[in-house]
């Protein structure tokens, strides 16, 4: 099988292509938030003092972590339109991930917020802050540090989520290089140049994380226990939480 290298970087720089990895970024950008900010709820919630709002956070955790993927992207895509609630195919796309990163964010953020010591919150209510502003402050902060590897696999997994999204004709990457390679029965090449473009992405985002990692270091201690690019590549991790 010939390789037309001359088609690839046509592929790579050609409009659609550009467009797809937009996409692609755009969707693992708000399903992350999304996922955060519901895996924070979440996490509060686990903790929360009256037992039916516990059970409602592990009810969610089980819910989403129990179902693939892509029956929930399908179900919100096509079982709420019958109930009244039509979305479109990026904004089902991006409720159901996020729905489902918030259910892994959930045990992520909560390992966090339970390594900062109860005796910092204790010195921080008595010097008359909030719980609000402890969180703020003083928890959020600390806490960040510990899931700081575990949210960088989220949004390297997250990322190869996306591809989910072209059941609903989201036109992200691997989409857009189908759609290509239909046209001329090229599919070699246009995956080829898919696959540089999720690799590009993911090498800047473990760049982010190493150079996040160095700023939040405040101790020689925690210096030593960063990670090395290498290890990124290879999936080495400095804390729990893996991919799933």
């Amino acid at each position: 099988m010939n390789i037309s290298f001359d088609l690839v970087l046509q592929y790579l720089t050609s409009p659609a292509f550009l467009r797809g990895a937009g996409m692609t970024l755009l969707l693992t950008g708000c399903a992350l938030v999304g996922g955060i900010v519901i895996g924070l709820g979440l996490a509060l919630l686990q903790d929360a003092r009256a037992a039916a709002l516990r059970s409602v956070a592990v009810a969610y955790v089980w819910l989403f972590r129990g179902t693939p993927v892509l029956f929930q992207i399908i179900f919100i895509f096509n079982v709420l339109p019958a109930v009244g609630v039509t979305l479109s195919g990026f904004t089902s796309a991006v409720v159901a991930l996020s729905l489902n990163e918030g259910a892994y964010m959930a045990e992520i953020v909560r390992s966090g917020l339970r390594a900062v010591r109860q005796g910092q919150r204790s010195a921080g209510l008595a010097l008359g802050m909030k719980n609000a502003q402890l969180m703020r402050f003083v928890v959020i902060p600390q806490a960040l540090r510990v899931v700081l590897p575990s949210l960088g696999n989220q949004a390297i997994g997250m990322l190869k989520l996306t591809a989910l999204v072209s059941v609903i004709a989201v036109e992200e990457l691997l989409l857009v290089a189908n759609q290509t390679a239909s046209a001329d029965f090229r599919y070699l090449e246009a995956l080829i140049a898919a696959g540089f473009y999720y690799l590009a992405i993911t090498t800047v985002f473990m760049f982010g994380q190493s150079w996040i990692e160095r700023r939040l270091s405040t101790s020689r201690q925690a210096r030593d226990k960063r990670i090395s690019l290498t290890q990124r590549l290879l999936g080495a991790t400095s804390s729990a939480g893996a991919i799933r």
